[in-house]
């Protein structure tokens, strides 16, 4: 089922942080649980390289671990798309392109 863009996220101004965006509670609860994996796979790396463990089998649970964190960055990167840029060039911000360029640049180097 595909989510309306005001159901993943939008951007406001704050005072004191600057932008900010707000997504919605079921959209954090899974962001918040796939990170907490990703955490505790980073603690099972630390402790397979404390345990000696062959090489290769530790390079392929860090392979796991950037899949998962990269996962996590397709759903932001999907709601900033349906959320945040549409509000932003529905506004007339054609800066936020700028933007959406070097946060992709930023994504692609990995």
């Amino acid at each position: 089922m595909e989510k309306k863009a005001e159901e993943l996220a939008c951007h406001s101004e704050d005072a004191v942080f600057g932008r900010k965006s707000h997504h919605p509670e079921h959209v954090k609860q899974n962001l918040t649980n796939r990170l907490n994996r990703i955490e505790g796979q980073i603690r099972g790396i630390k402790g397979m390289i404390d345990k000696d463990v062959y090489c290769d089998d530790v390079i392929t649970q860090i392979s796991a671990t950037q899949s998962a964190l990269n996962s996590v960055a397709k759903i932001l990167l999907e709601g900033h798309l349906k959320g945040c840029v549409v509000d932003r060039l529905s506004e007339g911000d054609d800066e936020v392109l700028d933007e959406l360029v070097v946060t992709i640049q930023k994504l692609m180097k990995k």
